[in-house]
């Protein structure tokens, strides 16, 4: 795919994976929209990319959890360079608790933010796409969305049926793209952010977190999958690909390692 053309949106524009990929495409491609929940964040990313491109990047603050929202944020979106041709779904909350000791509220914010936040966009936006003839979802997963782990347990199920949503919108639509992004541990806020077994916020970064990949590296792995329209990608250390090779082909020995690996 020849970004240069091509109208950008990316949801969590704000910090982490979502802001180093707004500076990674910047210049690229032929406008950005940048989304998240603090317009003053998204106002300072927006200045940080060089000057000559600014005009061609416009600040849409929303909240995922509130879906009764949405279909006026897409309305907007379409308004401000006439169309949206990639939409990267990047924005999320992760979690830190046991799942026995998780309030069921925590499991559904999970939800809405993770899950129905997205898929709402998608199809509010999926007509825009569809009479155009083309579009590209790139929706960022995680690892986790391909074997779970332990604390993570309704983070992990949001991920999975994003890639069981999207799979299946790929499979029905050949006018569309869909590339499913994997990250194992990015040194993000992702974890500080993590909601506990209460619905409060960690509020520290995981040593694991800390060791990560940086996000400049994540934003550019995605950047060159939507080049070269990858259909999914993994952005992770050896340890978790590793994890990812022995679910998939030794699943009766992953199940018993599992549960003593550090995710923290």
């Amino acid at each position: 795919m020849q970004l240069n053309n091509k109208i950008i949106w990316i949801t969590g524009a704000s910090s982490g994976i979502g802001e180093a990929l707004c500076y990674e495409l910047a210049g690229k491609c032929e406008g950005l929209i940048l989304s998240a929940r603090r317009v003053e964040e998204l106002n300072r990313v927006k200045k940080n990319c060089a000057a000559a491109v600014q005009d061609r990047i416009a600040v849409l603050p929303l909240d995922l959890g509130n879906a009764e929202s949405l279909e006026g944020r897409v309305n907007e979106a379409l308004s401000i360079f006439g169309r949206v041709d990639v939409m990267v779904h990047n924005g999320g909350i992760s979690q830190r608790s046991l799942a026995a000791e998780t309030l069921l509220e925590v499991d559904r914010r999970l939800f809405e933010v993770n899950f129905f936040g997205t898929i709402t966009l998608t199809k509010h936006l999926l007509p825009h796409m569809l009479n155009k003839g083309y579009g590209t979802f790139m929706v960022v997963s995680s690892m986790v969305g391909k074997y779970a782990t332990p604390m993570r347990s309704g983070y992990s199920a949001t991920k999975m049926a994003l890639h069981g949503f999207f799979d299946a919108l790929r499979a029905e639509n050949k006018k569309l793209h869909v590339c499913m992004v994997c990250p194992g541990f990015i040194k993000t806020n992702v974890s500080i952010n993590a909601l506990t077994a209460s619905g409060t916020k960690q509020g520290t970064m995981d040593k694991a977190q800390a060791k990560g990949l940086s996000p400049e590296y994540c934003a550019r792995k995605m950047r060159e999958a939507l080049e070269s329209n990858a259909k999914e990608i993994y952005v992770a250390g050896i340890k978790e690909k590793f994890g990812l090779f022995m679910s998939r082909f030794f699943p009766a020995i992953f199940r018993k390692l599992i549960g003593r690996m550090s995710v923290t």
